[in-house]
């Protein structure tokens, strides 16, 4: 039931709640006790026959099976990265990590070298899980180009060399003892340096966050997420998936997102919940498979990630009969902070992102002197509790200017608070563009063509778009003497530097950029000019997988 304070600033005091002081091991072993043939989690790829699916003691004997093999080859405490889509392979091994005491690094399948090589080395992996290739990739090729960039990096496993890696495992070795304050996941997350930081996350936090999202969506016991959401993002990688096995549900685990997939696995799983980002979900509705399948075991979608216009919201919940609950948060915060309920009315569905979460301070701050603002103001949204991330591996200066003094954890996000306690979100002070719920920071793209040859300065700027929220949009100066190289010629030397969605779509070419006196360039000059038509793109159509706006 939603709270009836009245607050007199933009203050939410730590709300009362359940916390539990526990791991991921201890929670799947719980579900292996209490539940032992329920089912677990189903491998959902596009071929039934093919599937395969495990109850929760095949669960957690099979994560057993793969911590020993880990123990074998590693020592607890060692990152171990994850270099692969989605998979039921996936939750096994990250399940297994967490069983051995060590971490996992959760990479995205998309990385290439440059990526690669700075996140494998800054994490020190020791080992690294991953397909010899995908969709046409050479990645074992790609990892044995980067070896001397990563020292510490001891052990490549190919999901094709897992089960002589598994039988290499000692089945009498003791498991060790693992505290819910220790690290389980480095998640990736980028930054303004234009190089990605790696937000330390401990087991307590994962699993209460991720129990009370599933609770506040109104998930009971045995409920059934069907997750789309690629694992190495805090969505499909803890959100759903730890929420799934707090409630001693099902997780069904799709390869990837595709409309008539979830569809269909929500019929044959009798699925009860999703998370989706609202490019998928207009996807999901608009599908010709949706009007055939069965989804009356539908209860909730979560959304979040990026706007969730009223309409959608709406829409959703006239043709599917089900509840709504959006979210949001960051990878630093264990995932969400603030959530809608179910119960809310229809206008704080459509217009707010909820009160914040149990045992969680939440602010909205003035960012001159770190005071709560008057409701309704905007400010810096900040927060502080369990849910606060330990820290940026490695990278110390990065957290202090992250998380200050009093502990409070700056989420660089604008946003007003009324005197319920709900968030409203107003714009992001961080140099971020969110494409399709997927972060996207300026810095590395603007990076990666500075290498270009031909380019002298470039600056990266998000685009408002209807369908994806934002798009990409690079603004660049030619070297003197440079000719100037074709769209196309830009696209594929990003992608062989980058994950293919950071790729611009829209392109200007410029004599000069607008700068300060100190040569920094003044991005919102830059957003100026496009508002007033005196700053003109040229659109590039991406690939077949990368749909992008006319």
């Amino acid at each position: 039931m939603t709270d009836a304070r009245v607050l007199k600033t933009s203050y939410w005091p730590a709300e009362p709640g359940d916390i539990h002081d526990t791991t991921v091991c201890e929670t799947l072993r719980h579900a292996a006790a209490t539940v032992p043939d329920r089912l677990a989690l189903v491998d959902c790829v596009p071929d039934a026959e093919a599937r395969e699916t495990w109850t929760y003691s095949e669960l957690l004997a099979d994560a057993e099976r793969v911590a020993r093999a880990l123990l074998g080859a590693f020592e607890p405490g060692d990152r171990i990265a994850v270099w692969a889509p989605n998979s039921a392979r996936w939750i096994v091994l990250q399940h297994g990590v967490a069983l051995a005491g060590m971490v996992l690094v959760a990479l995205n399948p998309a990385y290439r070298a440059r990526e690669m090589g700075f996140v494998l080395k800054q994490s020190g992996a020791a080992g690294l899980f991953c397909p010899a290739e995908h969709r046409g990739f050479d990645m074992r090729g790609m990892l044995q180009d980067i070896r001397q960039e990563t020292p510490e990096l001891r052990k490549i496993v190919t999901f094709g060399e897992w089960d002589a890696f598994l039988a290499g495992g000692d089945p009498e070795r003791e498991l060790p003892a693992v505290a819910p304050g220790d690290v389980v996941q480095i998640q990736y997350t980028s930054g303004t340096t234009g190089f990605p930081k790696g937000a330390m996350l401990h087991h307590k936090g994962l699993v209460n966050e991720a129990r009370h999202v599933a609770e506040r969506a109104g998930m009971s016991d045995g409920g059934v997420y069907v997750n789309a959401m690629p694992m190495y993002h805090i969505g499909g990688g803890a959100v759903t998936s730890f929420g799934a096995w707090a409630k001693r549900g099902t997780f069904v685990i799709l390869p990837g997102f595709d409309p008539g997939l979830l569809l269909e696995a929500f019929e044959t799983y009798r699925g009860t919940h999703t998370l989706v980002v609202p490019t998928m979900l207009i996807a999901m509705l608009d599908h010709p498979d949706r009007a055939r399948r069965d989804l009356t075991s539908a209860q909730t979608i979560l959304s979040g990630a990026a706007s969730v216009p009223a309409s959608l919201v709406h829409k959703t919940q006239q043709l599917l009969g089900c509840q709504f609950s959006i979210l949001f948060g960051q990878t630093e915060t264990h995932g969400v902070i603030s959530q809608t309920r179910v119960t809310d009315a229809p206008e704080d569905q459509a217009e707010t992102v909820g009160q914040p979460l149990p045992r969680l301070e939440v602010k909205v701050a003035d960012q001159v002197t770190g005071e709560p603002v008057a409701p309704g103001e905007t400010g810096e949204i900040c927060c502080r509790g369990y849910q606060t991330m330990l820290g940026y591996f490695r990278m110390e200066a990065e957290t202090a200017t992250t998380i200050d003094a009093d502990g409070w954890l700056h989420m660089g996000d604008l946003g007003s608070m009324d005197e319920r306690g709900f968030l409203r979100i107003r714009g992001r002070s961080k140099d971020m563009i969110i494409r399709g719920g997927l972060n996207i920071y300026p810095a590395e793209i603007e990076a990666a063509l500075g290498d270009h040859p031909a380019i002298e300065y470039a600056a990266v700027i998000g685009v408002p778009d209807a369908k994806w929220g934002e798009q990409i949009g690079a603004v660049v100066t030619l070297r003197d003497g440079a000719g100037r190289p074709s769209l196309e010629e830009l696209t594929t030397y990003l992608r062989s530097q980058l994950a293919p969605h950071k790729t611009p779509v829209y392109w200007a070419f410029v004599d000069e950029m607008p700068a300060t006196p100190s040569g920094k360039i003044q991005k919102f000059v830059l957003h100026k000019r496009f508002e007033d038509g005196s700053l003109r793109f040229d659109a590039v159509r991406a690939s077949s997988t990368e749909p992008v706006a006319p």
